[in-house]
């Protein structure tokens, strides 16, 4: 399971981790992975602080960091992140963030110790996104730069290239694949609509050979649905350059999830999950609960659109995720996940889920070769 996309980037294995714990980027890395840290929600700051950690223990192996600038969001345009903040409450119903507020209210989920309602913009703009890259592509150990919605910016390609780094991103149709490509992008992850996160429609089974097909040299990782060896030797089979796996780290041992988080997950079945525009503005696959029921019903307010609803649920994100250990949170918490989160029972360490799946990729491809005749 090698690919000239490993030795570009210095890794044994083809297999990519996107996870926001910095322990599981660490850990993934050093079993022969690549950990790649959701940046999405860090302030410059905190990011900063990340990757300090990172840098001091990741040892000699690299990590890469993933990115959200969306192709399209609401207000966009050449503004700084303050005015552009400012002028997005202006655009934001009282009634969307009294509704929000109340489903966390009426579920227990403790306020936030200071008092406010909001995390603000975050990194959902190419405003606010634009300092978390400049901040990732200061250090020598991140090798890979991943922009989970769209094709970036070209003066942000150009900023990844001219560091020396990779840079790739996300796509959930053949037609955003091609324009990637055109742009110049090293790598194209193609996420099948099950995927968690921000998924399209397409079945991985389907999109993966298509995306080969229409990138040519340009290599692809698969994403959506991975979480065993057979599933890795089936993207690789259809001609993908690695795989691209995150809900495959949301239980490990080395990830912060609360117990009762990591419960609500192992517990969930592959029909869990649903895709809503309830927490980020755009069409995202998580588990289904009290809080994306509420935002389906034609009685209460419609999800805005990015980065308006991130703004009226970053308060839900951030203290349903603190709070996670209050079992009543996870009526109404966001767990961002694929269906493939019905395969994760049990849990265990990176380096076992990775050996696991080199175990498993083996045993798949031996299978298949006893299947060729002679």
């Amino acid at each position: 399971m090698k690919h000239t996309l490993c030795e570009k980037i210095g890794i044994d294995y083809p297999i990519f981790a996107f996870s926001h714990c910095r322990d599981v980027v660490a850990a993934v890395s050093k079993a022969g992975g690549i950990g790649v840290l959701g940046a999405v929600g860090f302030s410059p700051e905190e990011l900063k602080e990340e990757l300090d950690w990172l840098d001091e223990h990741i040892g000699d192996k690299s990590y890469g960091v993933d990115i959200v600038i969306p192709q399209k969001y609401e207000g966009m345009g050449d503004k700084s992140a303050e005015e552009l903040e400012a002028e997005l409450w202006k655009m934001i119903p009282q009634e969307h963030i009294d509704f929000a507020q109340k489903l966390l209210s009426d579920a227990g989920v403790p306020e936030w110790p200071d008092g406010t309602q909001s995390m603000g913009l975050m990194g959902w703009t190419d405003a606010t996104a634009t300092p978390l890259l400049e901040e990732a592509l200061r250090r020598p150990k991140c090798q890979i730069i991943a922009n989970a919605l769209g094709t970036p910016p070209a003066d942000k390609i150009d900023m990844v290239k001219s560091s020396g780094k990779l840079i790739g991103a996300l796509c959930g149709k053949v037609k955003q694949a091609v324009a990637h490509k055109k742009a110049g992008l090293d790598f194209v992850v193609a996420q099948g609509g099950e995927g968690g996160g921000h998924a399209g429609e397409i079945g991985s089974v389907v999109l993966w050979p298509q995306v080969v097909d229409a990138l040519g040299d340009t290599p692809m990782l698969a994403a959506g649905g991975i979480g065993n060896g057979r599933q890795i030797a089936a993207a690789m089979a259809m001609g993908a350059a690695g795989v691209w796996t995150g809900s495959l780290w949301l239980t490990v041992e080395e990830a912060h999830a609360q117990p009762a988080q990591k419960e609500s997950l192992l517990n969930a079945t592959s029909e869990d999950t649903i895709r809503s525009r309830s927490w980020t503005g755009k069409t995202c696959r998580m588990l289904k609960n009290d809080w994306t029921e509420a935002w389906d019903r034609t009685d209460t307010p419609e999800p805005l659109g990015m980065p308006l609803q991130g703004m009226v649920t970053s308060d839900g994100m951030r203290r349903t995720s603190a709070y996670a250990g209050v079992s009543e949170c996870q009526k109404i918490a966001f767990n961002p996940c694929g269906q493939v989160i019905g395969q994760i029972e049990q849990v265990e360490s990176c380096r076992q889920v990775i050996f696991r799946l080199l175990d498993e990729y083996v045993d798949s491809v031996d299978q298949a070769r006893r299947l060729l005749p002679g």
